[in-house]
């Protein structure tokens, strides 16, 4: 076996998550020629070239990419042989990165953060609020929390932890003002706000009593890339919009919003816990998910 198979891997991966020789100099208490000087002999070593580089930018090639993966597995999976050795697999340490959406934040994702803070005090928590879908591997995070109507193939394990309800509201001002549309193709007469991620903002799919399915070009007035906002602007009358419930059940409880054509149904969100797929999950990853899927389940 070639003993030198592990050099640079650690520099590698720093390099890639930093996006920058020089942070990840500074990271690694070295010099940026240093740095420099390990990634090129790793290329040599490998025969391929794993990084494109200029004065202002630095992207993987195709052979990088492939590459950052299992290096990013290796060194995980040698963090974890570590923890067996010294007996500290059960106690969760470290960082845990976690991305998910604003709103399941706020109203389910906290509670649970709040509970396993409280229980592993050796754990440090960097929580992204984005309504993207981020590059859970490629960005450097443990795990994300995505709710979608329809999860995308990919490499990653998927746990479900939660599911509810795709809405249809109005705020009672709209209503008032431009009346309200009794089939959902009626709504392309009336003003929408879309949801700027998905990758047709402005086509609804519905589902008649029938069982039929249709889709339905609305006709959009706003589209936001944020949830909360979408659901502020129809409180505010701007239009109709459609939102997971988990976004609407307050403004809805309140009577700031009306739920519109019940009798047309539409897919459920499903929300996923999603994270690299590894043969020993981490503990810090393991006991996360454990409290938030007995939080939801509760």
């Amino acid at each position: 076996m070639n003993h030198n198979v592990f050099d640079g891997i650690p520099v590698f991966v720093k390099v890639v998550q930093c996006n920058s020789f020089a942070l990840a100099a500074e990271q690694l208490s070295h010099s940026p020629s240093h740095v420099s000087k390990v990634i090129n002999r790793l290329e040599a070593r490998l025969g391929v070239r794993l990084l494109n580089r200029t004065t202002r930018t630095l992207a993987l090639t195709p052979d990088g990419e492939v590459y950052y993966q299992h290096c990013v597995q290796l060194l995980s999976d040698a963090e974890q042989t570590l923890q067996l050795l010294t007996h500290q697999e059960n106690k969760p340490k470290g960082v845990l990165k976690i991305s998910c959406p604003v709103a399941f934040s706020l109203d389910y994702l906290r509670p649970a953060v709040t509970e396993y803070l409280r229980k592993y005090p050796n754990v440090t928590i960097e929580w992204e609020l984005n309504d993207r879908a981020v590059d859970v591997v490629g960005d450097g995070f443990d795990l994300a929390i995505r709710a979608t109507t329809q999860l995308e193939e990919s490499s990653l394990i998927c746990k479900r932890i939660y599911r509810c309800r795709t809405l249809v509201v109005a705020s009672p001002k709209y209503i008032e003002r431009y009346g309200k549309p009794h089939h959902p193709r009626e709504l392309s007469k009336h003003h929408c706000i879309c949801y700027s991620n998905l990758k047709h903002p402005d086509r609804w799919e519905f589902t008649d009593q029938a069982g039929k399915s249709f889709t339905v070009d609305v006709r959009k007035r706003a589209n936001i890339n944020n949830g909360h906002m979408q659901a502020a602007m129809a409180i505010d009358g701007i239009g109709i919009s459609r939102l997971p419930e988990f976004y609407l059940a307050d403004a809805i409880e309140q009577g700031q919003l009306e739920i519109l054509l019940e009798a047309y149904l539409q897919r459920p969100v499903e929300v996923y816990v999603v994270y690299p797929s590894r043969k020993h999950l981490s503990p810090k990853v393991r006991y996360f998910i454990d409290i938030l899927s007995s939080q939801l389940a509760s």
